[in-house]
């Protein structure tokens, strides 16, 4: 029976010549620290990797595809691209989340779904492809895999929950929105925010991001999915 590393690589029609280095982009550090005595290495160096790798590959895309916008415009294009909220989108298209391997604690608590998780993943798969086969092979897949979705000129931009939201409660008459960051986790270099947003006292949606303008994204995010449920 095939597993699961091999099922994703048939799927994303790539075979690794290292797939240590492919379970390693899977590997979350709670699963590291349950196995106990092994030589794991879980994928946060990959993560950092692949952050510049995708950095970059998406800078030379949208270099390309918008030769007149100024610099500031492609900054704020790439910015709206290599965010928590994009990235989660495209680790979900791919299943990313069926193969990461996590510890039983982690596991029980859904961080195969958490937002973060999912981001920092698809940033070490490309961290772990990129040393497997080039930056050639990373700008492939990603022409196939994600570029495809991105917006183009006469396009609406990537999906902006705060304003989304905003247009939401003023179409309702609820009043004022209010973010605000109720938790800071993590090192400094790896930090990790929790926001919540809400009008008054009633609370509408938390999310987990980043930084805290990906947080404030995620808690619009699941007050929009909330009012698509009512």
């Amino acid at each position: 029976m095939k597993d699961g590393f091999q099922q994703l690589q048939e799927r994303l029609n790539l075979t690794f010549r290292n797939s240590a280095l492919l379970k390693q982009a899977f590997t979350h550090a709670s699963y590291v620290n349950e196995q106990r005595g092994a030589r794991i290495a879980d994928n946060e160096r990959l993560e950092f990797l692949g952050d510049a790798v995708l950095q970059l590959t998406v800078s030379e895309y949208l270099f390309r595809l918008y030769p007149d916008s100024p610099e500031g415009e492609l900054t704020r294009l790439r910015a709206s691209i290599v965010c928590e909220p994009s990235l989660v989108r495209f680790a979900e298209a791919l299943e990313f989340g069926k193969v990461v391997l996590l510890g039983k604690g982690e596991e029980q608590t859904g961080g195969r779904s958490r937002p973060s998780l999912l981001a920092d993943a698809f940033e070490a798969f490309l961290g772990a492809l990129y040393l497997d086969q080039g930056l050639d092979v990373v700008r492939s897949f990603l022409e196939r895999h994600m570029f495809p979705a991105l917006p183009r000129d006469g396009q609406a931009p990537l999906k902006d929950y705060k304003t989304e939201l905003q247009e939401k409660v003023q179409q309702l008459s609820m009043g004022a929105l209010d973010y605000r960051i109720v938790e800071e986790k993590g090192p400094a270099h790896d930090r990790e925010f929790v926001a919540v947003v809400g009008i008054g006292k009633q609370q509408l949606g938390k999310g987990v991001g980043r930084s805290k303008k990906e947080a404030e994204q995620q808690a619009a995010s699941e007050a929009l999915n909330a009012f698509a449920k009512q």
